[in-house]
């Protein structure tokens, strides 16, 4: 009689993302299950540890962009893109809305042969599929380092959600994505109770 080996479990993976503003982007993947964590920082440039104000000249090469750690047995990488381009405009080449610049385009840092991959094919299905009415110009480049953000650029939305930008820009994004991914959020923590 033959005995089946157990499969190891997959080991976490790393993705790292840009699509505007990493307010933004951070925000939607701290709520999609699978995600196990989410950071804001800085990586495509050439100037080591740049600050957020170098970042902001746009001088740096830098994009702002999350990287996220993910387990790949809840949430595919797959499904990670799936939600990128659902979130953010692949089609405006250094823009988000009103933020624009070499820091805010849209840019996929891959960190093996099957992220690249991946994102090709995505990239190749739906710009085939015509979503939007321009091409996607979204950048696939390998990963070569990601430089964390300042402290208060860390989970910015949940910290700030009355801020100016976080009312008008975030929360009617997270309102759409939350209603698109229902079945893959996280379940919502329980609101405190009053006077506690």
């Amino acid at each position: 009689m033959n005995s089946v080996k157990p499969q190891p479990a997959k080991a976490k993976e790393v993705a790292t993302l840009g699509g505007g503003c990493f307010w933004c982007v951070e925000a939607v993947y701290d709520e999609l299950t699978g995600v196990e964590s989410v950071e804001s920082g800085y990586a495509g440039g050439a100037a080591p540890q740049p600050s957020y104000e170098q970042v902001c000249t746009g001088n740096t090469g830098h994009a702002e962009v999350i990287q996220l750690t993910f387990d790949p047995q809840v949430v595919s990488y797959r499904q990670i893109l799936e939600v990128f381009f659902s979130v953010h405009d692949p089609t405006t080449l250094n823009r988000q809305g009103a933020d624009a610049g070499t820091q805010y385009r849209s840019v996929i840092f891959y960190h093996s042969p099957d992220q690249k991959a991946a994102a090709e094919q995505i990239i190749r299905e739906l710009n085939a599929a015509k979503i939007w009415n321009a091409p996607i110009v979204t950048q696939v480049a390998p990963f070569k380092a990601f430089y964390r953000a300042e402290d208060y650029h860390q989970e910015y939305f949940k910290r700030n959600p009355y801020q100016g930008y976080c009312r008008v820009v975030i929360a009617p994004k997270m309102a759409k994505f939350r209603q698109h991914y229902q079945e893959q959020l996280k379940p919502a923590s329980p609101e405190p109770a009053e006077g506690a």
